[in-house]
């Protein structure tokens, strides 16, 4: 999406999810599943996974693949980025 189109509204980066103290729900479990090896696609990853979750907090395995299909990754953790949102959705602390 270009920039202009986003005027006005509330833009969260990846660096605004959380801090080195408090990790966002989502941040700590990509760590704690080992979601990621080059890191390559995770700031899209992470994103797509709390915006997959601010949507749907219950999402099943195909609403997973389907909402991060377009990320570019090659390092074949997908079973990893799937599991890590899988556990933000099935623990009591929301995205």
């Amino acid at each position: 999406m270009p920039a202009a189109a986003a005027k006005g509204a509330k833009i969260v980066t990846l660096e605004g999810l959380g801090t080195s103290e408090k990790l966002h729900p989502v941040q700590k479990a990509f760590i704690e599943e080992q979601a990621a090896q080059c890191g390559y696609c995770m700031n899209g990853m992470v994103m797509g996974a709390k915006a997959l979750l601010d949507k749907n907090p219950h999402p099943t395995v195909s609403d997973i693949k389907r909402s991060l299909n377009s990320y570019i990754c090659r390092c074949g953790t997908h079973l990893r980025i799937i599991r890590a949102i899988q556990r933000v959705s099935n623990s009591s602390v929301k995205a």
